[in-house]
């Protein structure tokens, strides 16, 4: 392997959601690079801060190869090169800033333990200055502190509780039948009993829908061919916003501001966009409250839920289904994208999943809270999907405590990462990582701090009772309804923008079940 010296900065491998090298002229002989961990000096001595490996010395230069080398796209490979070069622990610092990366699921338990009563990770630096700019409240997302703390206890009740998904599942099973629908007017449409095209668009627009019903307590209409003027400028400032995000995590807002940037003017006015369709929301609620006499007949949402609780501001409680909303779309659609990327290249694999569905079907008699129960499996291939496919490259928390992994002492107050997507190609920490295994996850071996797709912790993903109900109840539905097929000889690879995405677009082909048998 190469030693490379580019490096990145902890900034750029955060993602909202949860907390190649081609660029860079080099192809890895397979679709995934395998991580190979060089073997650590065993020592009773713990060794100081400053004799981590890396590359932190000359932090300019560092910068300077970071962009001369457009290494901004291939950050998640960048760290697979980089735990190769110097082993499971290494220091790094590009510009101003400055962390430690690791890889171990062992050393990932010793992180979390120090994150702390308030859990600290990266801003997203772009999101905090929209708000700074137009003095809008901060969600829980982008909040620390006792602040933080206070809004997270009350929103876990009502958000992240297992006890509300039998709230969500009406909603999301009416979404998935509707999307299920869709996909047979295509079909129909075609004329070659299959629809074959790039699901990107509208797995889109089925995650805003779901996130929009159980957050807002309202449709969007996004499963039609017409969708209404307001829903469409609601996904363009989505889709804006994100675009808009990534640059500005190498290129501070507050400069953009000053010179009056168009990325800096598209990000404001996507985020206006965002932020008025949540007013908007709240003004119908309101509205439905006032006519409406005592407890409502069927869960009204998310937002709804907050305000009879009457806990939060309306400002904290906008700010954060904000927040969940806007992080809760790409990463949803992205994952199961991949999911179906992954089942088309592995039919058997669909039959064993579309048996564990039907079995659950026959036992629960169709109950869909009482099927989610009984499908292990389809589980095991979200969790697989987000071992191979993770939405964010890193982990990240900023350690209260001083603590000594690999024997290296690392001082309260660094910024400490975890390389998910290094870790899921280990084959230290998963036997054949290479290969897509969603048993993986049923069998009884050790899973200590190695299922991190959605975080960990008090500071863990405040949606992810939402997107696991949204993509099991998904796979459920198109298991029952289609086989899903993808382009011999074409593999598609990840690149980074924000959160991983695929490389080029991911053609799939999609027949009915029935007559596709």
């Amino acid at each position: 392997m190469a030693r490379w010296s580019v490096r990145c900065s902890p900034a750029m491998l955060s993602a909202p959601w949860t907390d190649g090298l081609t660029a860079l002229g080099v192809r890895s002989s397979t679709s995934m690079p395998e991580v190979r961990l060089l073997a650590t000096e065993s020592s009773s001595t713990v060794r100081p801060f400053n004799e981590i490996p890396g590359l932190w010395k000359n932090s300019l230069a560092n910068l300077y190869n970071f962009w001369k080398l457009d290494g901004f796209r291939n950050l998640h490979r960048i760290m697979v090169q980089n735990f190769n070069t110097f082993g499971p622990i290494y220091r790094e610092k590009v510009g101003y800033y400055e962390s430690v990366n690791i890889i171990n699921p062992e050393d990932a338990a010793i992180l979390f333990k120090a994150e702390g009563r308030y859990p600290k990770r990266l801003k997203v630096e772009p999101w905090t200055s929209y708000r700074d700019y137009r003095n809008r409240k901060y969600g829980v997302l982008l909040k620390n502190g006792d602040d933080w703390k206070t809004n997270r206890v009350i929103l876990n009740k009502e958000v992240i509780s297992p006890k509300v998904v039998a709230n969500f599942v009406p909603l999301l099973e009416d979404v998935g039948l509707d999307f299920v629908a869709r996909v047979h007017k295509k079909i129909e449409r075609s004329g070659q009993n299959k629809w074959t095209t790039d699901l990107s668009h509208e797995l889109f627009k089925y995650a805003l829908e779901s996130v929009s019903s159980v957050l807002y307590g309202e449709r969007l209409g996004l499963m039609h061919d017409y969708i209404d003027p307001d829903a469409q400028h609601f996904i363009d400032c989505i889709t804006v916003m994100f675009k808009t995000t990534s640059p500005m995590l190498y290129i501070p807002p507050s400069l953009l501001r000053r010179l009056g940037a168009k990325l800096w003017r598209d990000h404001v006015a996507a985020w206006d966009g965002i932020f008025n369709q949540a007013d908007r929301c709240i003004h119908n609620i309101y509205r439905q409250l006032r006519l409406e006499t005592g407890t409502p007949k069927k869960y009204p949402g998310v937002l709804a839920s907050l305000l009879m609780l009457d806990k939060l501001s309306i400002e904290d409680i906008k700010a954060s289904i904000t927040e969940l909303m806007a992080g809760g779309v790409d990463t949803t659609s992205i994952t199961l994208l991949w999911t179906l990327y992954e089942l088309a290249k592995h039919p058997s694999l669909q039959e064993e999943l579309r048996a564990e569905v039907a079995a659950a079907r026959a036992e629960s008699n169709g109950d869909m809270l009482e099927m989610l129960k009984r499908i292990p499996l389809v589980k095991g291939a979200l969790k697989e999907t987000l071992r191979f496919h993770p939405v964010a490259v890193s982990l990240q928390r900023y350690i209260t405590e001083d603590i000594i992994i690999q024997n290296y002492h690392i001082p309260s107050g660094t910024l400490v990462q975890l390389g998910l997507y290094a870790m899921g190609r280990d084959p230290k920490v998963f036997a054949r990582p290479e290969q897509y295994q969603p048993s993986r996850w049923l069998r009884t071996e050790n899973h200590y701090f190695k299922s991190l797709g959605f975080g960990f912790g008090p500071r863990q993903c405040l949606g992810r009772r939402i997107a696991e109900t949204e993509m099991q109840i998904f796979l459920i539905h198109m298991l029952e309804n289609f086989k899903v097929e993808k382009q011999r000889h074409v593999e598609v690879r990840s690149t980074f923008e924000l959160i991983l995405l695929p490389e080029k677009p991911i053609i799939l082909t999609l027949k009915p079940l029935q007559s596709s048998r």
